[in-house]
Protein backbone atom coordinates (compact mmCIF):
# COMPACT_ATOMS: atom_id res chain seq x y z
CA UNK A 1 0.00 0.00 0.00
CA UNK A 2 2.74 2.30 1.01
CA UNK A 3 4.46 1.53 -2.82
CA UNK A 4 0.96 2.75 -4.52
CA UNK A 5 0.83 5.54 -2.11
CA UNK A 6 4.45 6.58 -3.66
CA UNK A 7 3.97 5.92 -7.16
CA UNK A 8 0.35 8.32 -6.57
CA UNK A 9 2.95 10.80 -5.77
CA UNK A 10 5.91 10.51 -8.00
CA UNK A 11 3.51 10.25 -11.11
CA UNK A 12 1.83 13.75 -11.00
CA UNK A 13 5.86 14.97 -10.06
CA UNK A 14 6.92 13.39 -13.22
CA UNK A 15 3.92 15.12 -15.22
CA UNK A 16 4.37 18.42 -13.69
CA UNK A 17 8.44 18.11 -14.41
CA UNK A 18 7.86 17.84 -17.92
CA UNK A 19 5.58 20.69 -17.81
CA UNK A 20 7.98 22.76 -16.34
CA UNK A 21 10.97 21.12 -18.94
CA UNK A 22 8.52 22.03 -21.65
CA UNK A 23 7.73 25.46 -20.37
CA UNK A 24 11.50 26.29 -19.41
CA UNK A 25 13.11 27.03 -23.03
CA UNK A 26 10.33 29.90 -23.27
CA UNK A 27 10.40 31.36 -19.94
CA UNK A 28 14.45 31.42 -20.50
CA UNK A 29 13.94 33.16 -23.73
CA UNK A 30 11.76 35.46 -22.61
CA UNK A 31 12.74 35.80 -18.97
CA UNK A 32 11.19 39.62 -18.72
CA UNK A 33 7.66 38.39 -19.78
CA UNK A 34 6.34 37.84 -15.77
CA UNK A 35 3.67 35.99 -16.95
CA UNK A 36 6.02 33.18 -17.93
CA UNK A 37 7.72 33.52 -15.17
CA UNK A 38 4.03 33.42 -12.51
CA UNK A 39 3.87 30.17 -15.07
CA UNK A 40 7.42 28.80 -14.41
CA UNK A 41 7.04 29.59 -10.39
CA UNK A 42 3.43 27.81 -10.57
CA UNK A 43 5.01 24.67 -11.98
CA UNK A 44 7.41 24.88 -10.04
CA UNK A 45 5.88 25.25 -6.64
CA UNK A 46 3.56 22.12 -8.08
CA UNK A 47 6.38 20.20 -7.99
CA UNK A 48 7.72 20.80 -4.66
CA UNK A 49 4.70 19.85 -2.97
CA UNK A 50 4.51 16.48 -4.68
CA UNK A 51 7.89 15.80 -3.70
CA UNK A 52 8.06 17.00 -0.24
CA UNK A 53 4.52 15.30 0.67
CA UNK A 54 5.65 11.75 -0.36
CA UNK A 55 5.76 9.89 2.78
CA UNK A 56 9.30 8.77 1.96
CA UNK A 57 9.88 12.85 1.64
CA UNK A 58 8.38 13.19 5.15
CA UNK A 59 10.41 11.12 7.05
CA UNK A 60 13.00 12.41 5.65
CA UNK A 61 12.99 16.06 6.24
CA UNK A 62 11.90 15.14 9.84
CA UNK A 63 14.69 12.94 10.12
CA UNK A 64 17.40 15.78 9.18
CA UNK A 65 15.67 18.92 10.53
CA UNK A 66 15.44 16.46 13.94
CA UNK A 67 12.01 17.95 14.54
CA UNK A 68 8.79 15.42 14.24
CA UNK A 69 6.24 16.46 12.08
CA UNK A 70 8.30 19.77 10.67
CA UNK A 71 7.19 18.36 7.48
CA UNK A 72 3.44 19.57 8.02
CA UNK A 73 3.95 23.36 7.76
CA UNK A 74 6.08 23.11 4.93
CA UNK A 75 3.79 21.36 3.02
CA UNK A 76 0.85 22.73 4.37
CA UNK A 77 3.04 26.49 3.17
CA UNK A 78 3.99 25.25 -0.11
CA UNK A 79 0.52 24.42 -0.82
CA UNK A 80 -0.65 27.56 0.09
CA UNK A 81 1.67 29.24 -1.59
CA UNK A 82 0.71 27.09 -4.52
CA UNK A 83 -2.97 28.37 -4.63
CA UNK A 84 -2.02 31.86 -4.00
CA UNK A 85 -0.05 31.84 -6.79
CA UNK A 86 -3.35 29.82 -9.21
CA UNK A 87 -5.10 32.74 -7.87
CA UNK A 88 -2.49 35.84 -8.79
CA UNK A 89 -2.05 33.51 -12.30
CA UNK A 90 -5.28 33.21 -13.31
CA UNK A 91 -6.27 37.05 -12.57
CA UNK A 92 -3.16 38.37 -14.79
CA UNK A 93 -3.43 35.43 -17.51
CA UNK A 94 -7.29 36.88 -17.90
CA UNK A 95 -6.62 40.89 -17.87
CA UNK A 96 -3.64 40.72 -19.77
CA UNK A 97 -0.39 42.55 -18.44
CA UNK A 98 -1.19 45.80 -20.82
CA UNK A 99 -4.37 45.97 -19.53
CA UNK A 100 -4.24 45.57 -15.85
CA UNK A 101 -6.26 47.88 -14.01
CA UNK A 102 -6.23 49.23 -10.48
CA UNK A 103 -8.72 47.02 -9.74
CA UNK A 104 -7.08 43.92 -10.81
CA UNK A 105 -3.15 45.36 -9.22
CA UNK A 106 -5.53 45.34 -5.27
CA UNK A 107 -6.89 42.31 -6.28
CA UNK A 108 -3.60 40.63 -6.73
CA UNK A 109 -2.23 42.54 -3.74
CA UNK A 110 -5.25 41.04 -1.62
CA UNK A 111 -4.41 37.41 -3.05
CA UNK A 112 -0.64 38.17 -1.93
CA UNK A 113 -1.22 39.27 1.49
CA UNK A 114 -3.87 37.12 2.67
CA UNK A 115 -1.79 33.86 1.37
CA UNK A 116 1.70 35.46 3.26
CA UNK A 117 -0.42 35.46 5.89
CA UNK A 118 -1.89 32.19 6.02
CA UNK A 119 1.43 31.08 5.56
CA UNK A 120 3.25 32.57 8.91
CA UNK A 121 0.31 31.66 10.70
CA UNK A 122 0.52 28.12 9.87
CA UNK A 123 4.55 28.19 11.55
CA UNK A 124 3.18 30.39 14.43
CA UNK A 125 0.31 27.22 15.21
CA UNK A 126 3.15 24.74 14.61
CA UNK A 127 5.51 26.27 17.10
CA UNK A 128 2.73 26.13 19.71
CA UNK A 129 1.30 22.95 19.15
CA UNK A 130 2.54 19.77 20.69
CA UNK A 131 3.29 16.73 17.99
CA UNK A 132 5.92 14.31 19.01
CA UNK A 133 4.76 11.31 17.24
CA UNK A 134 5.53 11.44 13.50
CA UNK A 135 2.78 10.65 11.22
CA UNK A 136 3.77 10.11 7.77
CA UNK A 137 0.49 9.50 6.34
CA UNK A 138 -2.40 10.44 8.59
CA UNK A 139 -1.21 13.50 10.28
CA UNK A 140 -4.66 15.53 9.48
CA UNK A 141 -6.75 13.17 11.04
CA UNK A 142 -4.02 11.94 13.85
CA UNK A 143 -3.71 15.09 15.50
CA UNK A 144 -7.10 17.25 14.37
CA UNK A 145 -8.12 17.17 18.43
CA UNK A 146 -4.66 18.40 19.29
CA UNK A 147 -4.50 22.41 20.03
CA UNK A 148 -3.23 24.71 17.91
CA UNK A 149 -2.14 21.62 15.40
CA UNK A 150 -6.03 21.38 14.74
CA UNK A 151 -6.33 25.04 14.00
CA UNK A 152 -3.65 24.67 11.91
CA UNK A 153 -5.20 21.66 9.94
CA UNK A 154 -8.58 23.60 9.53
CA UNK A 155 -6.30 26.80 8.67
CA UNK A 156 -4.72 25.39 5.29
CA UNK A 157 -7.80 23.43 4.05
CA UNK A 158 -9.76 26.46 4.37
CA UNK A 159 -7.18 28.44 2.40
CA UNK A 160 -7.15 25.70 0.21
CA UNK A 161 -10.89 25.21 -0.60
CA UNK A 162 -11.35 29.18 -1.21
CA UNK A 163 -8.19 29.21 -3.39
CA UNK A 164 -9.53 26.32 -5.69
CA UNK A 165 -13.35 27.70 -5.52
CA UNK A 166 -12.64 31.10 -6.74
CA UNK A 167 -9.91 29.72 -9.50
CA UNK A 168 -12.15 27.14 -10.51
CA UNK A 169 -15.52 30.48 -11.34
CA UNK A 170 -12.25 32.61 -12.83
CA UNK A 171 -11.89 29.35 -15.52
CA UNK A 172 -15.17 28.34 -15.94
CA UNK A 173 -16.27 31.73 -16.59
CA UNK A 174 -13.13 32.34 -18.99
CA UNK A 175 -14.56 29.43 -20.83
CA UNK A 176 -17.50 30.79 -22.02
CA UNK A 177 -16.56 33.67 -23.37
CA UNK A 178 -16.34 33.49 -27.30
CA UNK A 179 -13.64 34.36 -29.53
CA UNK A 180 -11.05 32.08 -27.66
CA UNK A 181 -8.36 30.17 -29.25
CA UNK A 182 -8.93 26.40 -29.33
CA UNK A 183 -6.20 25.60 -27.54
CA UNK A 184 -6.58 27.89 -24.86
CA UNK A 185 -10.47 26.75 -24.48
CA UNK A 186 -8.83 23.32 -24.02
CA UNK A 187 -6.71 24.19 -21.68
CA UNK A 188 -9.11 26.18 -19.56
CA UNK A 189 -11.09 23.53 -19.53
CA UNK A 190 -8.89 20.76 -18.25
CA UNK A 191 -7.83 23.43 -15.68
CA UNK A 192 -11.33 23.58 -14.20
CA UNK A 193 -11.58 20.13 -14.54
CA UNK A 194 -8.46 19.91 -12.66
CA UNK A 195 -9.42 22.75 -9.67
CA UNK A 196 -12.53 20.71 -9.56
CA UNK A 197 -10.76 17.23 -8.35
CA UNK A 198 -9.43 19.79 -6.09
CA UNK A 199 -13.05 20.49 -4.36
CA UNK A 200 -12.85 17.36 -3.98
CA UNK A 201 -9.69 16.31 -2.44
CA UNK A 202 -10.71 19.26 0.17
CA UNK A 203 -14.04 17.68 0.79
CA UNK A 204 -12.57 14.35 1.69
CA UNK A 205 -10.00 16.02 3.93
CA UNK A 206 -12.92 18.00 5.42
CA UNK A 207 -14.87 14.98 5.96
CA UNK A 208 -12.69 12.84 8.07
CA UNK A 209 -11.78 15.75 10.07
CA UNK A 210 -15.53 16.64 11.06
CA UNK A 211 -15.73 12.78 11.34
CA UNK A 212 -13.03 12.39 13.62
CA UNK A 213 -14.52 15.45 15.56
CA UNK A 214 -17.89 13.63 16.12
CA UNK A 215 -16.13 10.61 17.01
CA UNK A 216 -16.24 8.91 14.37
CA UNK A 217 -13.54 7.27 11.83
CA UNK A 218 -13.46 8.19 8.33
CA UNK A 219 -9.87 8.09 8.01
CA UNK A 220 -9.69 6.16 4.49
CA UNK A 221 -11.16 9.63 2.89
CA UNK A 222 -7.94 11.59 3.48
CA UNK A 223 -5.43 8.94 3.83
CA UNK A 224 -6.57 6.48 0.69
CA UNK A 225 -8.72 9.09 -1.49
CA UNK A 226 -7.65 12.36 -1.09
CA UNK A 227 -4.17 11.69 -2.41
CA UNK A 228 -5.00 9.41 -5.69
CA UNK A 229 -7.23 12.31 -6.47
CA UNK A 230 -4.75 15.02 -5.59
CA UNK A 231 -2.28 13.46 -8.23
CA UNK A 232 -5.02 13.46 -11.27
CA UNK A 233 -5.51 17.13 -10.23
CA UNK A 234 -1.99 17.90 -10.58
CA UNK A 235 -1.68 16.18 -14.30
CA UNK A 236 -5.03 18.39 -15.04
CA UNK A 237 -3.79 21.36 -14.27
CA UNK A 238 -0.53 21.09 -15.06
CA UNK A 239 -2.03 19.89 -18.87
CA UNK A 240 -3.95 22.72 -18.61
CA UNK A 241 -1.28 25.62 -18.36
CA UNK A 242 0.78 23.80 -20.80
CA UNK A 243 -1.70 22.83 -23.59
CA UNK A 244 -2.25 26.31 -24.96
CA UNK A 245 1.22 26.35 -25.61
CA UNK A 246 2.19 23.31 -26.45
CA UNK A 247 -0.68 22.90 -28.87
CA UNK A 248 0.05 26.28 -30.34
CA UNK A 249 3.51 25.61 -31.09
CA UNK A 250 3.07 21.88 -32.46
CA UNK A 251 0.18 23.21 -34.70
CA UNK A 252 2.44 26.11 -36.22
CA UNK A 253 5.48 23.45 -36.75
CA UNK A 254 2.80 20.95 -38.15
CA UNK A 255 1.81 23.76 -40.88
CA UNK A 256 5.01 24.50 -41.93
CA UNK A 257 5.98 20.98 -42.38
CA UNK A 258 2.88 20.63 -44.39
CA UNK A 259 3.72 23.95 -46.40
CA UNK A 260 7.44 22.48 -47.24
CA UNK A 261 5.75 19.17 -48.45
CA UNK A 262 3.60 20.90 -50.20
CA UNK A 263 5.95 22.61 -52.49
CA UNK A 264 7.83 19.57 -53.27
CA UNK A 265 6.08 19.22 -56.81
CA UNK A 266 6.52 22.74 -57.98
CA UNK A 267 10.53 22.33 -56.15
CA UNK A 268 11.10 19.48 -58.50
CA UNK A 269 9.85 21.28 -61.63
CA UNK A 270 11.98 24.11 -61.15
CA UNK A 271 14.94 21.80 -60.51
CA UNK A 272 14.65 20.89 -63.79
CA UNK A 273 15.20 24.45 -65.56
CA UNK A 274 18.65 24.62 -65.46
CA UNK A 275 19.81 20.84 -65.38
CA UNK A 276 17.15 18.48 -67.43
CA UNK A 277 16.03 16.53 -64.01
CA UNK A 278 15.32 16.43 -60.43
CA UNK A 279 18.19 16.80 -58.53
CA UNK A 280 18.49 14.84 -55.95
CA UNK A 281 17.89 15.96 -52.42
CA UNK A 282 20.78 14.88 -49.80
CA UNK A 283 20.03 15.08 -46.55
CA UNK A 284 23.41 16.91 -45.69
CA UNK A 285 22.32 19.48 -48.56
CA UNK A 286 21.39 22.85 -48.03
CA UNK A 287 17.69 21.95 -48.34
CA UNK A 288 18.23 20.13 -44.62
CA UNK A 289 20.31 21.78 -42.83
CA UNK A 290 18.46 23.99 -40.28
CA UNK A 291 14.98 23.95 -38.58
CA UNK A 292 11.86 23.46 -40.26
CA UNK A 293 11.52 27.54 -40.92
CA UNK A 294 14.57 27.89 -42.48
CA UNK A 295 14.12 24.62 -45.28
CA UNK A 296 10.56 26.16 -45.73
CA UNK A 297 11.71 29.87 -46.30
CA UNK A 298 14.65 27.85 -48.61
CA UNK A 299 12.92 26.13 -50.60
CA UNK A 300 10.11 29.35 -51.26
CA UNK A 301 12.88 31.60 -51.99
CA UNK A 302 14.51 28.65 -55.05
CA UNK A 303 10.75 28.32 -56.38
CA UNK A 304 10.80 32.34 -56.70
CA UNK A 305 14.04 33.09 -57.82
CA UNK A 306 13.76 30.12 -60.70
CA UNK A 307 9.94 31.46 -61.42
CA UNK A 308 11.24 34.89 -62.24
CA UNK A 309 13.85 33.32 -64.67
CA UNK A 310 10.76 32.14 -66.58
CA UNK A 311 8.64 34.80 -66.73
CA UNK A 312 9.92 35.46 -70.74
CA UNK A 313 9.02 32.24 -71.16
CA UNK A 314 5.59 32.02 -69.73
CA UNK A 315 2.88 32.38 -72.38
CA UNK A 316 0.13 34.74 -70.98
CA UNK A 317 -2.25 33.74 -73.80
CA UNK A 318 -2.15 29.95 -73.13
CA UNK A 319 -2.51 30.31 -69.68
CA UNK A 320 -5.70 32.34 -70.38
CA UNK A 321 -7.19 29.81 -72.44
CA UNK A 322 -6.17 27.04 -69.78
CA UNK A 323 -7.90 29.07 -66.88
CA UNK A 324 -11.22 29.03 -69.30
CA UNK A 325 -10.94 25.68 -70.06
CA UNK A 326 -10.40 24.62 -65.85
CA UNK A 327 -13.52 26.78 -65.37
CA UNK A 328 -15.44 24.55 -68.58
CA UNK A 329 -14.30 21.73 -66.69
CA UNK A 330 -16.15 22.56 -63.90
CA UNK A 331 -13.26 23.59 -61.03
CA UNK A 332 -13.96 26.36 -58.82
CA UNK A 333 -12.11 29.16 -59.10
CA UNK A 334 -9.15 29.53 -56.99
CA UNK A 335 -8.19 25.72 -58.52
CA UNK A 336 -9.25 27.09 -61.91
CA UNK A 337 -7.00 30.17 -62.07
CA UNK A 338 -3.95 27.42 -60.21
CA UNK A 339 -4.48 24.94 -62.86
CA UNK A 340 -4.27 27.76 -65.32
CA UNK A 341 -0.49 28.42 -63.47
CA UNK A 342 0.61 24.94 -63.64
CA UNK A 343 -0.35 24.69 -67.34
CA UNK A 344 1.58 27.83 -68.25
CA UNK A 345 4.90 27.29 -66.16
CA UNK A 346 5.00 23.25 -67.70
CA UNK A 347 4.44 24.74 -71.16
CA UNK A 348 7.51 27.29 -69.90
CA UNK A 349 9.73 24.83 -68.76
CA UNK A 350 9.44 22.16 -71.26
CA UNK A 351 9.81 24.99 -73.96
CA UNK A 352 13.22 25.75 -72.75
CA UNK A 353 15.00 28.70 -74.60
CA UNK A 354 12.62 29.10 -77.11
CA UNK A 355 9.43 31.12 -75.23
CA UNK A 356 6.38 28.96 -75.76
CA UNK A 357 4.75 33.15 -77.18
CA UNK A 358 5.49 34.75 -80.09
CA UNK A 359 8.49 36.91 -80.00
CA UNK A 360 6.65 40.23 -79.40
CA UNK A 361 9.28 41.78 -77.27
CA UNK A 362 7.01 41.29 -74.08
CA UNK A 363 7.20 39.35 -71.11
CA UNK A 364 4.43 36.56 -70.91
CA UNK A 365 2.96 36.78 -67.62
CA UNK A 366 2.79 39.15 -64.64
CA UNK A 367 4.44 36.65 -62.51
CA UNK A 368 3.75 39.02 -59.55
CA UNK A 369 0.90 37.02 -58.53
CA UNK A 370 2.23 33.48 -59.26
CA UNK A 371 4.96 34.15 -56.63
CA UNK A 372 2.36 34.67 -54.51
CA UNK A 373 0.31 31.62 -54.94
CA UNK A 374 3.52 28.95 -54.81
CA UNK A 375 1.70 26.44 -52.56
CA UNK A 376 -1.85 26.78 -54.62
CA UNK A 377 0.25 25.88 -57.95
CA UNK A 378 2.44 23.38 -56.25
CA UNK A 379 -0.67 21.56 -54.94
CA UNK A 380 -1.91 21.78 -58.47
CA UNK A 381 0.89 19.96 -60.17
CA UNK A 382 0.12 17.03 -57.45
CA UNK A 383 -3.33 16.34 -59.89
CA UNK A 384 -1.74 15.49 -62.91
CA UNK A 385 -5.42 14.16 -64.12
CA UNK A 386 -6.90 17.00 -63.85
CA UNK A 387 -3.78 19.63 -65.39
CA UNK A 388 -3.41 17.01 -68.39
CA UNK A 389 -7.23 17.66 -68.73
CA UNK A 390 -6.77 21.05 -68.84
CA UNK A 391 -3.67 21.12 -71.06
CA UNK A 392 -5.96 19.21 -73.57
CA UNK A 393 -8.79 21.45 -73.39
CA UNK A 394 -6.67 24.49 -73.75
CA UNK A 395 -4.78 23.12 -76.67
CA UNK A 396 -8.38 22.84 -78.67
CA UNK A 397 -8.40 26.18 -79.90
CA UNK A 398 -4.15 26.43 -80.33
CA UNK A 399 -2.13 25.09 -83.30
CA UNK A 400 -0.37 22.53 -81.71
CA UNK A 401 -0.58 20.32 -78.70
CA UNK A 402 0.69 21.02 -75.56
CA UNK A 403 4.22 19.68 -75.52
CA UNK A 404 6.05 17.65 -72.75
CA UNK A 405 3.82 15.27 -72.07
CA UNK A 406 5.85 13.56 -70.44
CA UNK A 407 6.32 16.00 -67.47
CA UNK A 408 2.77 15.05 -66.00
CA UNK A 409 4.55 11.84 -64.98
CA UNK A 410 6.33 10.91 -62.05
Amino acid sequence: MAGELSISFWIPTAVLTAALVIKLPTIVRLWRDPLLRAVGGLLLLACAVFVFVAPSTIHWTNRVTGVPNISAPWVYSLLTAFCGSCLVLIIVWREGLADRSAATRRAIRRVVAVYSGVIVALWVLFALADVPVERLRDLDTYYVGTPFMREEILLYLLAHTVAVLIAFRLVWNWVRTDGLDAWLRWGLKSLGAGYGLNLGFDAAKLTAVVARWSGHDLDWLSTDLAPPVASVSAILIAVGFILPHAGQYLHGRWLIRLAHHELRPLYLLMRTVDDGGPAPLPRGGPEWRGGPELRLTRRETFIRDVLLTLARRLDERLRRRAHEAALELGYAPDEARALAAAVAILDAVEAGDHPAHDGDGRSGCDTAELLREIGAVSRALRRHDRVRAVRLRAAADAPSLPRGERALRE
